[in-house]
């Protein structure tokens, strides 16, 4: 249903930076009549005040986070049923349920984008709560080839997929029991949808999102490590070592990262953590160092005009690029933390494999094939990678930045990428035990290793 742009919205939010991108990604979204808020509390006085047609809040917040905004709000016949939807980076399953049962009308994880945002809105108003139920897809058979779509984003980490493709058009392979298409999507929130909702046969995805999705009982397998390696986190220029030490430099700042459920996140609490310093969102924990979600593309400029933030850790090209236009300082790659770390995997929907076992195979297979193409021949890889990646010219690839990315020390690389549980462990692990993130799986249940164990004989 369309739904009247001159609605009245309070937005509640207590980061400054975030209260602009809502701001942004609203006006985009069609609606301008917003009044901000800073915190639950304040933005419980503004709706007695302002008797608005709808909230949108954001869910860690000191004073009151808006799980309480939201319950306050419930007990006030008044306000019983204000469309309220929360926008937070609390994007695992176990958050979102909780939303739901306290009485919120959506839930849209950031980062977000104006089409999310939308989308949110309307089901709102339409009074629709319930979540898509996963579909039974209808796959077309072309010359005897299943189609297969496969998602990603526009990332380096992603590239098998692309090189694969590219090998595919020029005719140097021909799958015999599939046929690829692929997918690029805006972020991580629209690949978490479609392999929920069954919309997409496979995807490239950060680990912790597929583990927290099957955690929740969401049908998918992880086939493969999509690469290893491959993300940096990079300093603010601010930063000057004659006055600063890191410690003092990172204390009540922010350090943006892509997703809570990633390996970024991971790599970049241990660091802060390792400095002396209490990592974390704001909430009922005492923390002095905040993260926050924000989409990959933005960090740079996010950083540059605010200096509150003091880093981010991010995937490439966008950390080189921040690198050579004077942005940010390298901080450290991530393999010096942690060398050949998983980061996104291949994950597939598990009817497919069941239906489309040697179609399944053979994608593995010529996967692991690909990741070899790319490391035998990085300038050929960056040219595919810029075609693959930013076909439309839009984010300003070239093959030279990204034959820079390639030739970091302990840069990401596409070799060796059987799915070891060990290192899936380690994540979630530390995710759960330290930072009190997503929930314990049994692996052995999540990790289809049959393909790779063919691929790699």
């Amino acid at each position: 249903m369309a739904v009247n742009p001159n609605i009245k919205i309070v937005v509640a939010d207590d980061s400054g930076t975030m209260r602009i991108m809502f701001k942004q990604i609203l006006n985009k979204a069609g609606f301008e009549n917003l009044v901000m808020a800073v915190n639950g509390a304040d933005g419980l006085e503004k709706v007695k005040a302002e008797k608005p047609d709808l909230v949108v809040s954001d869910w860690n917040m000191p004073k009151m986070d808006g799980l309480e905004f939201l319950k306050e709000l419930r007990k006030m016949d008044e306000f019983k049923n204000l469309p309220f939807i929360m926008a937070t980076a609390q994007s695992d399953k176990g958050q979102n349920i909780a939303i739901m049962e306290a009485g919120a009308s959506g839930h849209v994880p950031k980062p977000f984008d104006e089409d999310q945002i939308g989308r949110a809105i309307e089901k709102a108003f339409s009074g629709d709560l319930a979540d898509e139920a996963p579909k039974e897809k209808q796959r077309h058979m072309i010359g005897g080839r299943v189609e297969m779509n496969v998602a990603h984003i526009q990332i380096t980490d992603h590239l098998a997929l692309g090189a694969l493709k590219h090998r595919i058009e020029q005719g140097d392979v021909e799958p015999e029991h599939f046929d690829l298409t692929t997918s690029l999507k805006t972020g991580w929130n629209p690949i978490q949808e479609g392999l929920e909702n069954g919309e997409i046969d496979c995807a490239f995805v950060l680990a912790p999102i597929a583990m927290d999705l099957f955690a929740y009982d969401s049908p998918i397998k992880l086939v493969l490590f999509a690469h290893k390696n491959g993300s940096t986190f990079i300093r603010s220029k601010r930063y000057d070592p004659r006055f600063d030490s890191l410690q003092s430099f990172y204390k009540y700042k922010v350090v943006d990262i892509p997703h809570k459920m990633s390996v970024h996140h991971m790599l970049a609490h241990q660091f802060l953590k390792e400095l002396g310093l209490k990592p974390g969102v704001p909430g009922k924990k005492a923390i002095n160092v905040r993260f926050e979600v924000v989409p990959p593309i933005k960090m740079p400029g996010i950083m540059k005009e605010n200096e509150d933030v003091a880093g981010f850790m991010v995937a490439e090209p966008v950390a080189t690029k921040a690198i050579v236009g004077e942005i940010g300082n390298l901080e450290f790659y991530s393999a010096a933390r942690w060398e050949n770390h998983p980061c996104c995997i291949v994950a597939m929907q598990e009817d497919f494999i069941q239906k489309y076992p040697e179609a399944a195979q053979e994608f593995v297979s010529l996967l692991v094939e690909t990741g070899e193409y790319i490391e035998n021949d990085k300038i050929r890889a960056a040219r595919i990678a810029v075609n693959f990646l930013d076909p439309e010219g839009k984010i300003g690839l070239s093959p030279q930045v990204l034959q820079n990315v390639f030739s970091q020390p302990q840069a990401i690389r596409w070799d060796g990428l059987y799915p070891a549980a060990e290192d899936l462990d380690k994540i979630q692990r530390y995710m759960h035990d330290v930072m009190e993130i997503g929930k314990i799986i049994d692996l052995d249940k999540f990790i289809e290793t049959s393909f790779a164990d063919k691929a790699y004989r």
